[in-house]
């Protein structure tokens, strides 16, 4: 049974435009099903983050913030997935299914499923494909002052005031039922 709710919006169409760059994956593509792989273990998924690369952000840049957010989360306000925070300059592509520790200090905060770390796509069985807004946020500041017990929400005011310029990349999941 599909749920009958009008098509949210892309969350970042909510907020000031900033210039993109390029942000690539071997692993998911804008407007294509992502693999189960992807998918939380809920799900039938092995929860693994996909690969993700980046080139062309401003040379002002002091690191960044990669984010992955269901807009059609049956909610209200969405669905947190990953949001992972003070990703040094030095690192510019994030491994399929990346270690923070990897990672020089960047550190996630907790996602919408209560955990820290990528949480894969779980869209209601039978739904129709949820969008899984996966973006890198190119920032202003090297550290962007936000906690470990940071909400999301917080993240994302923060972000609208070092954001230099974001990439993103739109795979869909849906599980039928």
């Amino acid at each position: 049974m599909t749920l009958e709710r009008p098509i949210a919006p892309d969350p970042y169409e909510l907020l000031p435009t900033v210039p993109s760059f390029t942000l690539s994956s071997d692993d998911v593509h804008n407007g294509e099903p992502m693999d189960a792989r992807y998918a939380h273990g809920s799900a039938g998924g092995e929860n693994v983050s996909p690969q993700l690369s980046w080139s062309g952000f401003p040379d002002e840049t002091r690191s960044f913030v990669v984010t992955c957010f269901d807009p059609d989360a049956p909610t209200g306000s969405g669905f947190w997935h990953w949001v992972l925070v003070d990703v040094p300059t030095s690192v510019t592509e994030l491994p399929t299914g990346v270690k923070e520790s990897d990672l020089g200090g960047a550190f996630s905060i907790r996602n919408d499923y209560g955990d820290t770390g990528y949480g894969g796509a779980a869209p209601p069985p039978g739904d129709r494909p949820h969008r899984y807004v996966f973006a890198v946020h190119a920032v202003d500041v090297e550290r962007l002052d936000v906690g470990r017990e940071a909400s999301p929400a917080f993240v994302g005011f923060n972000l609208a005031f070092h954001t230099l310029a974001r990439a993103v990349i739109r795979p869909t999941y849906q599980i039928k039922e």
